[in-house]
């Protein structure tokens, strides 16, 4: 018990005083991260959307295949993404391997579907009255599509935050892609694991009360603007 309460409160003192690695460590997460959401929900959500109110032949092969990428193991993402952008890659010219790009990308390849899936379930929920309302009263699809979003804008939302989880809780990709280079490409969540393995419990504790802390801020601000 000892070990653990010191180990608490040298976390707790990184974290108050600042600490330089801790800050970059931390700034790293939530810019790759944050980048990565907001690509994926420009995506994403206009793919939710389509699937939603769209009838088509092999429609519902899309949304199977949909399901299936929301459990897509990091790790594959990772290797094929490593694939192409290795030197050997057709990328490879462009010398994006672990950099801070290669890890935005591939965690758009784990949120994109998440959102996608997630618009999807929200727009299948909401009064199919909408649209036909909107395009009665001289709305163009567009319009009637951008009133649906609205109606159902905490369910996208919640499907935004929930990419966010999703990538800034990852290891495969970062560690693949990033490389976990120290002050470029290290996230919270892979100096959490290099830490504790070389014994720096403080350290990987210190980040991960950081990591709680984020989470807890996101769904904090998210249930504050659905009380609104």
């Amino acid at each position: 018990m000892g070990y653990l309460g010191d180990s608490f409160i040298t976390a707790i003192e990184l974290i108050l005083g600042f600490d330089r690695e801790v800050q970059m460590t931390v700034w790293t997460s939530l810019y790759t991260s944050g980048c990565a959401t907001v690509i994926a929900a420009l995506l994403g959500i206009p793919i939710g959307l389509w699937l939603g109110l769209s009838r088509f032949r092999g429609r519902r092969l899309l949304i199977t295949l949909l399901n299936t990428l929301m459990a897509l193991p990091t790790v594959v993402v990772g290797l094929v993404l490593f694939g192409l952008f290795s030197r050997q890659g057709p990328l490879g010219p462009l010398g994006l391997l672990f950099t801070p790009l290669a890890m935005i990308a591939g965690q758009t390849v784990l949120a994109t579907p998440i959102i996608a899936n997630l618009v999807l379930a929200a727009v299948s929920g909401a009064d199919r009255r909408i649209i036909s309302t909107a395009l009665t009263l001289g709305a163009s699809h567009l319009q009637a599509a951008r009133q649906l979003l609205r109606e159902i804008r905490f369910g996208v939302m919640a499907a935004v935050i929930a990419g966010f989880g999703r990538v800034i809780a990852e290891v495969g990709v970062a560690m693949m892609l990033g490389g976990n280079i120290r002050n470029s490409t290290r996230t919270m969540t892979t100096a959490i694991a290099l830490e504790t393995s070389k014994g720096e419990f403080a350290f990987g504790l210190a980040l991960g009360l950081v990591l709680l802390g984020v989470a807890l801020l996101v769904n904090l601000g998210l249930n504050i603007v659905q009380q609104r």
